[in-house]
């Protein structure tokens, strides 16, 4: 199948640092761009991916295989801007079909000044990083020479080793919402908007810190729960906020963590953590809840993972596991109230299977601190 050619269509390559070179056609910002290359399975929900603040730095490539029929909208932002570094599809589409879109995907990449290319073999370059590993790569329409732009890839800083949730958390601590249930102060790491309105539509009071509060100015607010967020970066990096979440573990308040939050939570219990060889995104990952047998189709964003090996009884129990390659997905922890799990359960894009878990979270706080729980 051929690339519809396009009145601003203009030559663009995208070169992968083991000197995987290949063609196409640029979209978007003209310009260039560079960083971890990963892919993501889902088949919808293209805009809330691209402004996930998880995926800072990295260039997105979409598996689904047409991307842009139904433009972008205002409401479908996670973020206030697009968090991927570039964009790699296999057939852009310029025009689209959708009343409640505000513009084209194009006119919304241009915007915002996201380089990306078109025409690419998709299929291909997936089954080249499953076998090869992620990878860093650039995207260009400005240089063309394939031994500079692998040479610029091979140069481009890894993801590993580097601490981001300081680039995309909130600036002022703020309130996101105002209700009769509980008090949720969040640690911002790369928050998605849709963690939010998930403790908002169950009636809580949420406030929004910065990543590098001091707890004792989130205690100072009188919260009822703690919850540590998802975010972008290598979590072995963030010294300072693994020891906020020690420190949090003895405050008695209930804790509930999701991705980066997850990691750090495990990390001060005296977990271990590994970069992934390849690692999860999609919106269509089976895990199991090993206390109701369920299986849960899960969206899932991450490149690192809790070493299952480091798991100690006195500790953490394994509550959720991946049925794709047994990964630790889920733990309960035992010196403290509070759980946390690997995966989104808010979804935005993906399926509502595991909003439960935002149930359980405000049952702890019902539990421990006498709050009255309002369910989702």
């Amino acid at each position: 199948m051929t690339e519809p050619t396009h009145p601003s269509a203009a030559p663009c390559k995208l070169a992968l640092a083991d000197g995987t070179v290949v063609k196409g056609l640029a979209i978007g910002h003209r310009g260039e761009t560079g960083g971890e290359l990963c892919f993501n399975t889902s088949m919808t929900g293209y805009q809330e991916i691209f402004t996930d603040p998880s995926y800072h730095g990295q260039i997105m490539m979409m598996t689904y295989p047409h991307i842009g029929n139904y433009g972008a909208s205002d409401e479908d932002m996670e973020a206030d801007r697009p968090m991927i570094a570039g964009l790699v599809v296999r057939q852009f589409t310029h025009r689209y079909s959708n009343q409640l879109a505000d513009e084209s995907l194009e006119r919304f990449l241009k915007r915002h000044k996201l380089v990306g290319i078109t025409g690419v073999d998709t299929r291909r370059l997936v089954r080249h990083i499953r076998t090869k590993g992620v990878m860093n790569a650039v995207i260009s329409s400005i240089d063309l020479d394939d031994e500079s732009l692998v040479e610029k890839a091979r140069r481009w800083p890894s993801m590993e080793g580097l601490e981001l949730a300081s680039r995309v958390t909130t600036g002022t601590a703020y309130d996101f919402s105002t209700g009769p249930g509980p008090r949720i102060a969040v640690y911002d790491y790369g928050v998605k908007r849709n963690i939010l309105r998930m403790f908002r539509d169950r009636g809580c009071t949420v406030r929004v810190f910065p990543a590098s509060t001091p707890l004792a100015g989130v205690l100072g607010w009188q919260p009822d729960g703690l919850f540590f967020s998802n975010g972008p970066g290598d979590p072995r990096a963030m010294p300072d906020a693994i020891d906020t979440a020690r420190q949090a573990m003895t405050t008695g308040l209930p804790i509930f963590g999701i991705c980066l939050g997850h990691q750090l939570m495990s990390l001060a219990a005296g977990l271990d953590v590994y970069k992934m060889y390849v690692g999860h995104r999609g919106a269509n990952h089976p895990v199991q809840n090993l206390a109701t047998r369920r299986v849960e189709v899960t969206t899932q964003n991450h490149g690192f993972a809790v070493d299952p090996k480091s798991l100690r009884d006195d500790v953490a129990v394994l509550t959720h596991r991946n049925l794709n390659d047994d990964t630790v997905e889920g733990l309960r922890f035992k010196q403290f109230v509070g759980f946390s799990v690997q995966y989104h359960p808010e979804a935005s894009p993906g399926p509502h299977d595991s909003r439960y878990l935002f149930d359980t979270f405000l049952q702890d706080i019902a539990e421990h601190r006498g709050v009255r729980v309002k369910a989702g």
